[in-house]
């Protein structure tokens, strides 16, 4: 716990739930600020693992859907983590530096994710895992101001690299790593900034123009942009295909844990359910059945309240349909639609 950030939350009207800003009390102006503006949202409660030593690329190569061995300092990627049955642990985002990489993973992965690569490490392995979540904190800027902010603050422009690129800058003497990607479709970047400095930066960044946004707001924003998140998307019930997470798997790299499911569920398109969103006419409880007529198609995994009424993430049966698809979700009506931030086939790059 970050006392001295936590006090300067407060004061901007933070609400705090196990030390997370579930809101600053101002969720509507918040929203409008990552569509028009810069919001910052306090991301620390997110986990951070380093892995490091020689073998580092190639471990995580093997560990998971991505290409690792493509990448340099720098450079970054998504990439899921899965059983060797393919059901999915985690997404997570990598930032590969010249001594370590850095794994951004859900708050509820961390300890789980450690304890899985204790599990296939071997001692002639040259591989270091260490959970670094206290020793950092997480924020993201989200919207499309959020550049113009970066540049005020370190007097330079940040360059237009892809997704997950990064490097050091100095804000106003303090040295943080920003990387491209606020963890949704909105443009942003993420900062991943010492402890000890990150209550002086999170200042900064509010009085330069970001409004502070809550963890309830993000959570509005993952449902309605479609990101999957565990224990709600991501469980042993669903691999990473059904997920709509094909831009973070690599088809062509060979053998990792759950390499071979995957492969046949594509080559054999064997992919039985697919991740949608759904416009709901009411409130729907998480864990409903979603039908159409008589019929079980799906099932609801998450569920919020927008502006423009309830909007939800539902798994929907391939052979049932996609997008247009009238549902009825529980007792409440809906709709099946897109979300950007998933994708239902490989786009060769």
């Amino acid at each position: 716990m970050n006392q001295k950030l936590q006090n300067i939350q407060i004061s901007n009207g933070a609400t705090l739930e196990n030390s997370i800003p579930i809101s600053f009390g101002n969720d509507t102006q918040a929203i409008e600020a990552t569509k028009k503006g810069v919001a910052l949202c306090d991301r620390s409660h997110w986990g951070l693992i380093q892995i490091s030593d020689d073998d580092r690329l190639r471990f995580l190569h093997n560990q998971s859907t991505n290409n690792f061995n493509i990448l340099q300092p720098g450079q970054g990627c998504e990439t899921v983590f899965v059983t060797p049955t393919a059901r999915t642990i985690d997404l997570a985002t990598a930032y590969v530096t010249e001594s370590a990489i850095f794994l951004l993973v859900s708050p509820t992965r961390c300890q789980k994710l450690v304890e899985w690569f204790d599990r296939y490490l071997f001692p002639m392995d040259k591989v270091e895992v260490k959970d670094i979540s206290s020793e950092y904190s997480i924020f993201s800027l989200i919207g499309i101001e959020s550049k113009n902010l970066i540049a005020k603050l370190a007097a330079t422009t940040p360059s237009n690299v892809p997704h997950a690129s990064h490097q050091l800058i100095s804000l106003k003497n303090l040295q943080v790593r920003v990387a491209v990607g606020s963890g949704l479709t909105t443009e942003g970047y993420t900062l991943i900034i010492p402890v000890n400095n990150a209550a002086e930066v999170w200042q900064m960044l509010v009085e330069a123009g970001a409004v502070p946004i809550g963890d309830r707001s993000w959570q509005q924003l993952r449902i309605q942009q479609g990101r999957p998140a565990p224990d709600y998307e991501l469980t042993d019930d669903y691999n990473p295909l059904e997920a709509g997470l094909w831009n973070t798997i690599s088809f062509e790299k060979g053998c990792y844990i759950g390499q071979e499911t995957i492969a046949r569920l594509n080559t054999y398109k064997g992919v039985k359910q697919r991740l949608w969103g759904v416009r709901l006419n009411g409130k729907a409880e998480l864990g409903n059945v979603v039908k159409i007529g008589d019929k079980k198609v799906g099932k609801l995994t998450s569920c919020t309240e927008t502006n423009d009424g309830y909007f939800g993430l539902v798994y929907i049966r391939t052979k049932a349909g996609g997008v247009g698809l009238k549902v009825q979700v529980g007792e409440i009506e809906g709709e099946v639609v897109e979300v950007p931030f998933l994708t239902h086939q490989y786009i060769d790059s």
